[in-house]
């Protein structure tokens, strides 16, 4: 039996589940979540906790067991208490300006990138203790669904990834980047 899978997950108080058939929607504080699972798995609804069982046990359903488990977790924790991933950018003259919902990142190209949030993902930029400002070394990205708010984090570090000679770029906040050593001058 997988280890995530036959966990139960805990509801909060203000979260709703509807389960009809495969379709799985959550509901909270910070929005609705739907998602469609295989006929693999199933979802139980037992009190305040909510049980991911395989239907049988053939392969496919032993593999997607403590997948969608976590899948069905992350929905319950993104309408309840949302996720977040904070970007810092790092080098002598890159920033980033909030205009209207979308964010320009100035970093070391000739033109500026506009960066677009997706619906229901916010993007902020902040300095180092976390208050917003316009202008900015540390970005935010906020939403409920894990997926969405991690893909466009990836994006986002995508447009400047950190160099490992002088650590310029854009990296997740607290990511290490193992710089290497120049070319040592011939003597």
């Amino acid at each position: 039996m997988s280890r995530i899978g036959k966990r139960p997950i805990p509801l909060p108080a203000k979260v709703a589940v509807t389960i009809a058939g495969q379709e799985v929607t959550v509901k909270g504080p910070k929005g609705e979540l739907k998602r469609v699972l295989p006929n693999t798995v199933e979802v139980l609804q037992e009190e305040n906790n909510l049980i991911v069982n395989r239907v049988n046990e053939s392969r496919p359903a032993r593999q997607q067991h403590g997948l969608f488990r976590t899948l069905v977790a992350n929905m319950v924790e993104g309408v309840s208490t949302g996720f977040k991933r904070r970007l810092e950018i790092q080098g002598v003259g890159y920033r980033a300006n909030k205009s209207g919902n979308n964010i320009v990142l100035t970093v070391g190209y000739s033109h500026t990138v506009d960066i677009v949030p997706p619906d229901g993902i916010s993007l902020d930029v902040e300095d180092a203790t976390g208050k917003q400002v316009a202008q900015g070394t540390f970005i935010s990205v906020n939403g409920i669904d894990k997926e969405i708010v991690g893909n466009l984090a990836a994006k986002i570090r995508a447009v400047r990834p950190p160099e490992v000679y002088k650590g310029k770029g854009i990296r997740y906040f607290g990511e290490y980047v193992r710089r290497k050593a120049g070319k040592t001058g011939k003597k």
